[in-house]
């Protein structure tokens, strides 16, 4: 029997070596204090946090992320160790609840490396916590228990870690903070909300995010993963789309023969259009994905750890390392793991063919915002009237099934600007290509990606401009200038650079003051383009002063949220001259890579996914063809 506890509740622990799953529902710290018999740290080498996850027989997450997985070994421990305690804390600089009332109840739940529940423990009731010790495991007489704990802490981490006496808890704080908000330009974003009213429905059978889940637990996507301000919830309803009239209900799978799983369907997921519907589709085939490669790679970290368990047992008697009787049960132990690991394989088989058969049907019917450049869907292309709900800037796979891609989806209009890493020493297949090379690859996925954005907006709602200070990009830069989709020609050289950037934080600052003043575009200036604005950046720092610098960092802070949004091609090593002047931009940014690389991380298991980026097929015109229609759809609308 699982013991839910209360605050203040203790229990027993059956086995000593643990996995503690926390489930938050918004992306938060996890991480571990290691305390001597009155509970202090004393040294900040007794923390295990995202800067540095790994202590004798502990292991936290490497980021923040709505679901983590802690590991615990207590006989691993020090002899000096009478306590560890959990921590969770709300990363602060970043977008998101800066509070603890802002976000569903924590849900933390304790496992032996089987998975068999010991202990679950719900933090509610707390308030202006950003910080909070959820439960520590102490030992008493020699045998290890399980508190509740609860206990919130307003100044977040470092007031936490002051109060368990560690006296450098400032810079400890510090560095954990610098270690997640380095990591957030890596994370894929979560998807909204679903609740159980539009929750995925699912005809391949359960899936393996449709296990039960423990008792007390909030879904990882039950909940925003970001909030604006004090952690009020993002309003994620399109700003044309109606919502009067109910929504058409959901196709249904063709029957399946007796025995087999049921076959599925394009736009298996609930919502108010098709797009809707095959947006929640994609959402839910990624969850699914890291899901049950989470279950397999668990099962096989079990069965290597009881094989170790095992061997030290059979070879624990000298009498038994030699002979007929140590081979047999070596051989018996690794029989064992073999059997467990071909079990859990033949799981994940099960639920990635399920997973590839849904792809199979879902991409074909994937609308153009959602579809890869090879899709037939962009034969037929026409400049829409009315934005979707997001666009796709990539696909993503993982080792387990490279063949099985799932789109990587942005919300529309765009929350964060773009950086496309052009250094060589950013990802690792950049190391088998020269630096030209990189750079020629980063500015074709600029201009992909550009070129989708433009393919998505309505004629005339949606304008790019770039700016190129040396001129390298001309010929890669081709087909967005030989289209006349561009606001005006490539910006070169420092005037060209000043005059585009004095533009733009001009019109964020005007909007800024109308949105303040409550007034319409009636009260701005006439002449205005009121169209959601691309700056596409390439070879920065390369031209840029200290003045147009901090324009650059002005527009990325507050231009999403007036719409004008940036998409740099850098190399971050090359703008290191700036020293820390610039870790606020990089950190505001979605990496992406120009060639193949494991640098994203899903919000709940926090999986390395590899991301590819949207170019074309080789030998395709079908980027130019669709910017044509484009540049033609803008050259017809009435000025």
């Amino acid at each position: 029997m699982t013991a839910e506890l209360v605050r203040g509740q203790n229990h027993p622990l059956p086995v000593t070596r643990l996995e503690i799953r926390v489930s938050a529902g918004t992306p938060v710290v996890a991480a571990a204090t290691l305390g001597d018999e009155q509970g202090r740290v004393g040294a900040a080498e007794r923390v295990a946090h995202p800067g540095s996850p790994t202590l004798p027989g502990l292991e936290v997450s490497r980021q923040a992320a709505a679901d983590h997985r802690l590991a615990v070994d207590l006989e691993a421990l020090g002899e000096d160790v009478h306590r560890v305690d959990v921590l969770l804390a709300l990363p602060f600089g970043t977008p998101g609840p800066s509070r603890f009332a802002a976000v569903a109840a924590p849900f933390v739940a304790v496992t032996g490396l089987d998975g068999t529940e010991i202990a679950s423990f719900t933090l509610t009731g707390l308030g202006a916590e950003s910080a909070v010790v959820a439960l520590e495991l102490y030992r008493r007489q020699g045998a290890w228990k399980i508190r509740a704990i609860g206990q919130g802490y307003e100044g977040g981490l470092a007031a936490l870690l002051a109060a368990q006496g560690l006296a450098e808890a400032a810079q400890v704080a510090a560095a954990i903070q610098e270690a997640v908000t380095l990591g957030v330009s890596r994370s894929v974003a979560a998807p909204p909300p679903r609740t159980g009213d539009d929750a995925r429905v699912r005809t391949s059978g359960t899936g393996p995010s449709g296990r039960p889940a423990p008792a007390g637990a909030q879904p990882p996507a039950a909940v925003p993963q970001q909030a604006v301000g004090d952690g009020g919830p993002i309003n994620y309803a399109h700003p044309r789309r109606q919502t009067s009239t109910p929504p058409p209900p959901a196709p249904v799978a063709p029957p399946a023969a007796p025995g087999e799983p049921a076959r599925p369907v394009a736009g298996d997921a609930s919502g108010w259009s098709m797009d809707e519907r095959l947006y929640n589709q994609v959402w839910g085939m990624f969850e699914d994905l890291a899901r049950t490669v989470a279950a397999y790679r668990s099962a096989v970290d079990f069965a290597d750890s009881r094989l170790g368990q095992e061997l030290d047992r059979a070879l624990s008697d000298p009498r038994a390392r030699l002979g007929s009787a140590g081979d047999r049960a070596r051989d018996e132990a690794r029989g064992k793991r073999e059997e467990l690991v071909d079990r859990a394989r033949e799981v994940l088989d099960r639920d990635l063919a399920q997973l590839t058969a849904e792809s199979e049907v879902v991409e074909p019917a994937l609308p153009p915002a959602y579809a890869r450049w090879d899709n037939p869907v962009w034969h037929a292309y026409r400049v829409p009237m009315e934005l979707p709900m997001a666009l796709r800037i990539g696909d993503l796979h993982l080792p387990e099934q490279p063949k099985l891609r799932i789109p990587m989806l942005v919300r529309l209009p765009l929350e964060r600007g773009l950086w496309i890493d052009s250094g060589r020493s950013g990802f690792d297949a950049a190391a088998f290509l020269d630096p030209d090379q990189v750079k020629r690859l980063a500015v074709d996925t600029a201009v992909a990606i550009a070129a989708r954005l433009l393919a998505v907006y309505p004629a005339h709602e949606f304008a790019v401009h770039v700016i190129d200070p040396a001129g390298t990009a001309a010929a890669r830069l081709a087909p967005l200038t030989r289209s006349g989709v561009l606001a005006a020609p490539p910006a070169a050289g420092a005037a060209g650079v000043s005059e585009v950037l004095a533009k733009l934080t001009e019109r964020v600052d005007l909007v800024q003051m109308a949105v303040r003043a409550g007034a319409g575009a009636d009260a701005l200036p006439p002449g205005m383009d009121t169209a959601e604005q691309l700056l596409i950046v390439n070879d920065f720092p390369h031209g840029f002063d200290d003045r147009a610098l901090n324009q650059l960092r002005y527009l990325a802070d507050e231009g999403p949220s007036v719409g004008v949004h940036l998409l740099m091609i850098a190399d971050r090593e090359e703008a290191s001259e700036y020293g820390p002047v610039l870790q606020p931009l990089w950190r505001s940014l979605l990496r992406l890579t120009p060639a193949p690389d494991d640098h994203l991380a899903d919000p709940w298991v926090g999986h390395a996914w590899t991301y590819e980026p949207p170019l074309a097929p080789p030998g395709s015109r079908v980027l130019e063809q669709v910017l044509g229609r484009v540049g033609e759809a803008r050259a017809a609308w009435p000025h």
